[in-house]
């Protein structure tokens, strides 16, 4: 067994033909013991990435398919009548995972919305009054489709706030889709686990670990703050996205074997972080403007330390 997050990085490389950007958001989410927010259009390989992370830490994985009519016990559990022995007993639901693959998150109603983000931030469910803890680590990776509007509900603004980080997922380059055809013609290649549970809950307790400097950490608020007066932003980030920043710079840090973050941590992941907790003005789409090249532009104002 392997002790180094790196492996895991580089075991899921075999497996997705780039989408770095994706794999390294994915690797963050699980150290910082958050939960990472996927928007792409089908076909990406993000169902993939998030089963054969499963497979190479040795967790156990869930997938389920958000629709219009899903329940909260089709997430959470609910209680049956066993008439062999006369009495309820209950029956957990696949949020008792270690990953969870919430599949088009914004096609369920706001009351499964709300069940499983209550999951997220207890990481506990309440099934008929009883309160069932969730195995550690818990991860929740939840897709959206950007293309397609119809039929959807959309997450407002106080609940994405709830996951760490929210990863855009790029189509191919050509050559690397004349990779993926040439790779997985013969089907996908096969992942044995490099690590175990014991393992990401000691990598996640040296990630909360990773010393960062008071200038950093300054640095991290300045860039939050930047979001609330920048003139096309109706809403800016909270302070809950300062410690957003703040975890995936420790978790970056981490990933490289560093026990220090720089501001180049903060930086890096900075658009995860900070995308999907803010509120665009209308002014932005009257005006043309392009909303990752506005918070790019937010984020450039800052100087680092």
């Amino acid at each position: 067994m392997s002790l180094d997050p790196r492996t895991v990085r580089s075991e899921l490389a075999r497996a997705i033909v780039g989408q770095e950007e994706m794999l390294e958001g994915l690797l963050l989410a699980l150290l910082a013991g958050g939960h990472a927010l996927l928007e792409g259009a089908p076909g990406l390989a993000k169902t993939l990435a998030c089963t054969s992370l499963a497979h190479l830490i040795g967790g156990s994985f869930r997938r389920v398919q958000f629709t219009p009519d899903l329940l909260p016990s089709d997430i959470v559990g609910t209680r049956v009548y066993d008439p062999r022995g006369g009495e309820f007993r209950t029956l957990l639901g696949p949020a008792f995972c270690n990953l969870l693959l919430a599949d088009e998150v914004n096609r369920a109603p706001a009351k499964v919305q709300s069940a499983l983000l209550e999951a997220m931030q207890e990481r506990q469910v309440t099934v008929a009054g009883e309160t069932h803890p969730l195995p550690s680590p818990f991860v929740v990776l939840a897709t959206q489709n950007p293309l397609d509007g119809e039929g959807t509900y959309p997450l407002p603004l106080a609940q994405v706030d709830r996951f760490l980080v929210k990863i855009h997922v790029e189509a191919p380059s050509r050559e690397q889709e004349l990779t993926i055809v040439d790779r997985f013609g013969a089907g996908a290649p096969e992942l044995s686990a490099v690590a175990s549970l014991d393992d990401v809950r000691a990598w996640q307790e040296r990630t909360r670990g990773i010393h960062v400097e008071p200038a950093v950490r300054a640095y991290a608020v300045d860039l939050v703050r930047a979001t609330r007066t920048h003139p096309l932003i109706e809403v800016g980030a909270s302070p809950r996205a300062s410690l957003a920043l703040l975890a995936l710079a420790r978790a970056r840090a981490a990933l490289e074997g560093r026990d220090f973050a720089t501001p180049d941590d903060v930086r890096a992941y900075a658009p995860g972080a900070l995308r999907h907790r803010i509120a665009w003005s209308f002014l932005l789409a009257s005006e043309g403007r392009d909303a990752e090249g506005e918070l790019a532009s937010v984020i450039a104002s800052v100087p680092p330390p």
